[in-house]
């Protein structure tokens, strides 16, 4: 259905489609006012996934008309020896851990100049809190990735990283790590580390780690200093769906602050490795993940991206989430730790050609992204709404 205010065209719903108390709801998204966070519980709380998925839509298809990205990347983690011992996380290790590893700069500069060979346009770093690599270390790899191929996009270190190397390595507040790892070729940080905002969820399953006041700052900073970052969302453990939206309150109001997040990436809690209070809990359900993207689309108005984590979701999960809300299926990876060493049975890389299939078989035009998800090959987004019709049946 379609209207006509101001001068172009305005996205309209079927209202008999959606349940009445989700309806005033739906009616600000298609005024384009913003939602509160009690409707954001309202909506967490709503069992009719299909009505979810319609209004989600709406705010999709404006937002990036028919089309769904995707980047071609490769994953390192440098190490997974960390200072921590989070209880969700079944990738850090001590050092005299069997799991424990830690990669040499040659062999990290190795794997990503053959993943340059295949074409990739990013590698995505992360790594623990290493206790005892120094400064030039991390230095020395920046500088030689980049002078790898000068358009490489280096995405790499989470807040709690960036953390570490500022009190821990570098001795330097949070902005000058940040510009120096900068200039020797840092390109954006990533999301991780948000779980949950929440302190006494964080209290109990990851002790230790920085507040919320600490992971927005430092993307804050990062943002004050002209930098892009990701964002994301850990859910599906110990948290209640009304600590949810207010994780997502927090990015919104960082958003309206910086305008620095490209996009927002919720992942669900992989459990089949945890232990203590995580040991009894159940994997999301596949409609709990969709429920969690459409809600996260309809409520985060100002981030104009939506990621389906396909490496927790799995691929076809993650098609379907493009009819929830979702614009990208993030990337090839070429290969992945953390969630496979936590237990995830999903493949560690997918092809372009997967990727784009996947795509086109939801109904979407794929299109390949640099890290900040803007177009690779000719596709023009508007940003603005559509001038062509929608029909939500």
């Amino acid at each position: 259905m379609l209207g006509c205010r101001g001068g172009y065209l305005r996205l309209r719903m079927n209202y008999q489609l959606i349940p009445k108390e989700l309806r005033p709801i739906a009616e600000k998204v298609e005024a384009q006012q913003r939602i509160s966070e009690a409707d954001a519980l309202s909506l967490y709380q709503a069992n009719d996934l299909n009505a979810l998925g319609m209004i989600a839509n709406v705010v999709r298809e404006r937002k990036n008309n028919n089309y769904a990205t995707y980047i071609h990347n490769r994953y390192i983690n440098y190490s997974n020896i960390c200072v921590l011992s989070c209880q969700f996380c079944a990738f850090a290790a001590k050092k005299r851990d069997a799991h424990a590893f830690e990669y040499a700069i040659d062999e990290i500069v190795r794997a990503v100049g053959d993943a340059l060979q295949l074409g990739v346009t990013e590698v995505h770093m992360v790594g623990g809190l290493h206790p005892s690599l120094k400064r030039d270390w991390y230095l020395e790899l920046l500088r030689t990735l980049r002078a790898l191929d000068p358009h490489l996009h280096i995405k790499a270190f989470t807040a709690i990283e960036a953390r570490h190397l500022a009190q821990r390595i570098f001795r330097m507040p949070i902005r000058d790590t940040l510009e120096t790892l900068r200039e020797a070729g840092l390109g954006s940080i990533t999301g991780g580390g948000a779980t949950i905002f929440d302190p006494a969820v964080r209290d109990q399953i990851c002790r230790g780690k920085e507040t919320v006041s600490e992971w927005l700052d430092v993307h804050r900073t990062w943002h004050s200093m002209g930098g892009r970052s990701t964002c994301t969302m850990l859910y599906g453990h110990i948290e209640t769906l009304a600590q949810r939206a207010d994780h997502l309150r927090h990015l919104r109001e960082l958003q309206d602050e910086t305008g620095g997040f490209t996009g927002f990436v919720p992942f669900a809690f992989e459990p089949s490795q945890s232990h203590g209070i995580l040991a009894q809990i159940k994997r999301a359900s596949a409609f709990e993940q969709l429920r969690n993207l459409a809600v996260s689309r309809i409520y985060l108005d100002n981030i104009d991206h939506l990621t389906a984590y396909w490496v927790s979701l799995g691929l076809p999960l993650a098609q379907v989430s493009l009819s929830y809300g979702v614009d990208d299926l993030h990337g090839t990876i070429l290969e992945e730790k953390i969630f496979h060493m936590a237990g995830a049975t999903t493949p560690q890389q997918q092809t372009v050609a997967a990727l784009e299939h996947a795509i086109r078989e939801a109904g979407r035009e794929p299109v390949q992204r640099d890290s900040h998800y803007r177009h690779l090959n000719g596709a023009v987004q508007t940003g603005g709404p559509n001038e062509s019709e929608l029909a939500c049946a």
